[in-house]
């Protein structure tokens, strides 16, 4: 008579079927993370080299842009200096050019071609009264000597423009006295003389009265002599 072989329990087999299929699972899970892991470690070594490459490329870039903005400056530098050094040639220049009009317009008043208005002064020269006692009449009337006294200092003291009895005068006005009767450029004027001058009269007065000056030796010729401020003379283009 055969003995019948146990079947195996149908849960024990189940049992080892899912434990090996757990095995199986764990089994590929653990290489796949040794797999990943290999691969960072592998992949890793040039990304922090890479980066490295990169941060020290910046840095020479850094160290390159600060030695040329030690360049720029000191560019800089130099040509604020030579626009300083030019502004101040512009300035001599411009300084000497408004010098050099100034000297021209009043080239222009002295010769007569611009018309001319402004304060002054006006200087009157009369005869002295006639003394009978007197041997030369010549010692009390006016002389063309007497009046370029007072043209001279006139001039010296920066008159503008001057005028004697109402002819302004050119730089080459003919002027010359007979008796009682000034010629000025061909035009007979009598006396008394007036001369009147542009210009400031806190300089020409004084000028005028200086001890020992014009004034001085006018009186000491018999000279009679006025000397007035005028706050607007006027006095057109010849």
């Amino acid at each position: 008579m055969k003995k019948l072989q146990n079947k195996p329990d149908r849960s024990v087999v189940n049992k080892r079927i899912i434990f090996s299929l757990v095995c199986l699972v764990l089994g590929f899970i653990l290489a796949y993370s040794y797999s990943l892991s290999s691969s960072k470690k592998i992949s890793g070594e040039p990304t922090n080299s890479k980066f490295f490459e990169q941060e020290e490329r910046y840095r020479e870039d850094l160290i390159q842009q600060k030695e040329r903005n030690k360049e720029l400056e000191t560019e800089l530098v130099a040509r604020q200096q030579q626009v300083r050094e030019i502004e101040k040639s512009l300035s001599g220049s411009e300084e000497q050019y408004e010098s050099l009009i100034q000297e021209a317009e009043d080239l222009r008043l002295l010769l007569g071609v611009l018309p001319s208005t402004g304060t002054g002064v006006k200087v009157q020269l009369e005869d002295a009264e006639y003394d009978p006692a007197s041997v030369n009449p010549n010692d009390y009337i006016v002389h063309e000597s007497h009046v370029f006294q007072v043209l001279n200092e006139m001039k010296i003291s920066g008159a503008q423009a001057i005028a004697i009895n109402g002819q302004r005068l050119k730089a080459n006005s003919y002027i010359k006295c007979n008796g009682p009767v000034i010629t000025v450029d061909g035009k007979q004027f009598p006396a008394p003389f007036v001369i009147e001058a542009i210009g400031d009269p806190s300089v020409l007065v004084p000028s005028l009265k200086l001890t020992g000056g014009v004034l001085d030796q006018l009186v000491n010729d018999n000279i009679v002599v006025t000397i007035e401020e005028k706050s607007k003379l006027e006095m057109p283009s010849l």
